[in-house]
């Protein structure tokens, strides 16, 4: 049975303002469900915004402007928002899209609409955009025209990201051979079974030894539970050694690319969840506190110590805005 939002006596009275009254129940409840879903992009990025350190205060912005004459003029952007790496009081607006072609295109009365709702603020405009499962966050005056829309590639976008110096983004690699391990002690055959090609044995087991490696071999003691959740974040190569009296499990990095934070906070989302079920954004966005790695570059930087982590890397932008310390 699907959870119950938390403010669902609220969702049935704004459906009922927007329906009527007399709404058939059916579209009611239809309504309500795609509140409760809400704007998965936007929630998406005000969640990981909060939960990546840096952020001192995020929400959306209601775009039913008046009067009607104002649109023709202005258009509200997704977001405001305030981080504590910012050089001064000022908010920054923020666009939001989520597209998967490599170029991000708006119209010119869009892009200008936005731009003069920034301009009649006084603040910043960025868009943030979503490629895949990828993010980057970059001013708006990085936008060019081409021959009649505003365009930015994704390489473009990527060089000028401000998630990592604005936001608190940052990657990290796990070392080659980091991992867990664990000891399973046989205790009771139940089942044989034999073909031509093949033996297979079907034992009660019992966990008997759990022991975690770094980069560099064996780590002494038990793991920090951030850093062991840590290794969650990562795609393990699983291998078993089935011995006489014991099976070894052993679950190690491989020598990947390095992995964004934002993209982290994902994979440990969904290892609390059930196979196929969806992260929903809106409900998460709710929550006092993610069920999660709270401090995450706490946690890589432990990791880091351990010889678990090889690397963590701070990535910069090209240009660097005037609402940053230069």
């Amino acid at each position: 049975m699907a959870e119950k939002p938390d403010d669902l006596e609220r969702l049935i009275h704004e459906t009922l303002e927007d329906l009527g009254w007399d709404a058939d129940a059916a579209k009611v409840a239809e309504r309500v469900r795609r509140l409760d879903i809400g704007l998965p992009v936007e929630d998406e990025f005000a969640v990981l915004c909060s939960w990546l350190g840096k952020c001192e205060l995020i929400h959306k912005l209601d775009q039913h402007q008046m009067p009607k004459a104002s649109r023709e003029r202005y258009q509200v952007p997704d977001m405001l928002a305030h981080f504590s790496t910012q050089s001064d009081h000022r908010p920054v607006l923020i666009e939001i899209k989520s597209k998967t072609t490599k170029t991000l295109s708006f119209r010119p009365d869009y892009f200008r609409k936005l731009q003069n709702y920034a301009d009649l603020m006084g603040a910043p405009l960025l868009i943030a955009w979503k490629f895949h499962s990828f993010w980057v966050l970059f001013e708006a005056r990085h936008m060019t025209k081409a021959k009649v829309n505003f365009n930015i590639s994704f390489d473009v976008a990527l060089k000028q990201s401000l998630l990592g110096v604005l936001a608190g983004d940052f990657t990290y690699r796990i070392g080659a051979g980091s991992g867990i391990h664990l000891k399973f002690q046989k205790e009771e055959l139940v089942a044989v079974e034999e073909s031509e090609q093949e033996k297979s044995e079907t034992w009660n087991v019992r966990l008997s030894e759990v022991v975690y490696t770094g980069a560099q071999g064996e780590v002494a003691g038990n793991l920090p539970g951030d850093v062991q959740a840590l290794l969650s974040t990562w795609d393990l190569d699983v291998q078993e050694e089935d011995h006489e009296d014991h099976v070894w499990s052993r679950f190690t990095a491989t020598g990947a690319l390095g992995l964004y934070a934002h993209m982290a906070l994902v994979r440990l989302l969904d290892w609390n969840r059930r196979d196929g079920e969806k992260i929903l954004w809106r409900r998460e966005a709710r929550k006092d506190r993610l069920n999660t790695i709270n401090d995450f570059r706490a946690a890589v930087l432990s990791a880091l110590d351990l010889k678990i982590v090889e690397h963590v890397l701070d990535v910069h932008p090209h240009s660097r805005p005037d609402f940053l310390p230069q």
